[in-house]
């Protein structure tokens, strides 16, 4: 099984544990078939703090995207907007069984020295 590191901002963190965001945009796809994300809470948390099961992992132009997520994506489209600003293709994993950790974890536990950019292969 494959699963990826994702730095996320608590924000977002928070929405996706109370199901209102049901989708992680990235502007690229990872190489391997991701099954499984760990969701690193960026600054203040800084841990580990649940993961998560990749139901689908969609792909097309921003606004395909867009108009197929936009109910749970927990971001506003100006956001969505930005992001994709200059960018023709557009990638949402689809996540479910979304677990949240009652003590979370140290990047370090991971193997992991510094959050990541955009995510960071694990193996488990």
């Amino acid at each position: 099984m494959c699963a990826i590191v994702l730095s996320i901002n608590p924000e977002y963190v928070d929405k996706i544990l109370s199901g209102k965001k049901l989708y992680e945009f990235r502007k690229t796809r990872c190489k391997q078939r991701v099954e499984k994300i760990y969701i690193y809470s960026t600054s203040p948390i800084m841990k580990v703090v649940a993961e998560a099961e990749v139901e689908d992992i969609l792909e097309g132009t921003p606004q395909e995207i867009w108009k197929l997520t936009k109910s749970y994506s927990g971001i506003k489209k100006s956001f969505f907007d930005e992001y994709y600003k200059n960018k023709l293709k557009a990638f949402a994993y689809k996540l479910q069984n979304i677990t949240e950790y009652e003590n979370p974890f140290e990047l370090s536990e991971f193997g992991i020295q510094n959050a990541p950019q955009s995510f960071q292969y694990v193996n488990i």
